[in-house]
């Protein structure tokens, strides 16, 4: 073989295998991925350091962590990775979608909204295989953490590519039988005699907005339990603990069939959170992403 394509074939396998090391936590967790002893994996990673003139993991008899050059190394390596990826899938089937798709969604979002729709994306695409990582915390795309992420509000200053997906409002809702024991509150201020659920992202206190004869103003709630998704506060209205103030899509079903009980409508600010889907764009985008975004938007507006 050409020296120079051992070479190349040589870093191709080593970056492999330093994201395998990254995954798995371990030598021997990427020897068992990769079907390497530990100390082959070990030996990889030495060479890498050496040609480089860093150290890309700190080593103990417990743990690996990557430094600095180590993240950055691991970035590379998996855009890399990817890029080959889709350049062999490209040509093996003519640039039809193929490969794995690594999508990121929050929990309530993605569990209610995005997951159901994956039977149908698959059945359009057979070649596609949907890996789904279902977390509220968000992942580094522009990293490789994944491909496409589902992102709520405003979006930060990036290099990303972002496609409006669509809006979602946010509604009060409480349980038929919350209610009987309660009251049903007629006025923003009465929510100050209810058990109020609210979301725990923030430490500060826990504020609701209202609109009233035009004016914006915000009421602070109190209630025995707070959580990280709506599909959490949405359950625990449902069984009766009490009031929550929810993405809308969270809770629609629950409405619709008379689980929940709409509250204060008159009083909604009418606040809103535009959807986005966020991935790395430009004309190396791989088919898969973009038939997977191109779907998304089709499906949930």
């Amino acid at each position: 073989m050409d020296t120079q394509v051992q070479t190349t074939t040589d870093r191709a396998w080593a970056l492999e295998v330093f994201a395998a090391v990254a995954a798995a936590g371990s030598f021997s967790g990427a020897g068992r991925a990769l079907g390497l002893t530990p100390s082959a994996v070990g030996r990889t990673v030495d060479r890498i350091e050496a040609r480089l003139g860093v150290r890309l993991l700190l080593r103990t008899t417990r743990t690996l962590t990557l430094t600095a050059e180590g993240q950055a190394y691991l970035g590379a390596a998996r855009r890399i990775l990817t890029d080959l990826d889709d350049a062999e899938q490209a040509i093996a089937d003519q640039g039809a979608p193929r490969g794995r798709l690594r999508v990121s969604a929050s929990l309530s979002h993605g569990r209610l909204c995005v997951v159901p729709l994956l039977g149908a994306f698959v059945q359009r695409y057979p070649h596609i295989l949907v890996d789904i990582n279902l977390t509220d915390a968000v992942v580094d795309i522009a990293g490789g953490q994944a491909d496409v992420g589902i992102r709520f509000g405003p979006l930060a200053d990036s290099l990303l590519t972002a496609r409006k997906l669509g809006r979602t409002g946010r509604v009060i809702v409480a349980s038929p039988e919350y209610l009987e024991r309660n009251g049903t509150p007629q006025v923003p201020e009465d929510l100050h005699g209810h058990s109020c659920l609210s979301f725990n992202f923030r430490r500060a206190e826990p504020i609701w907005p209202f609109r009233r004869d035009g004016q914006d103003y915000v009421l602070s709630v109190r209630g025995s339990i707070e959580a990280n998704n709506g599909e959490t506060l949405g359950q625990l209205a449902v069984a009766g603990v009490g009031v929550a103030r929810v993405g809308a899509f969270s809770v629609i079903g629950e409405i619709a069939s008379g689980r929940l009980v709409s509250l204060l409508e008159q009083f909604n600010p009418g606040d809103v959170e535009a959807i986005h889907a966020v991935f790395v764009g430009g004309a190396n985008t791989p088919a898969r992403v973009r038939a997977f975004v191109d779907f998304l938007a089709e499906e949930l507006r």
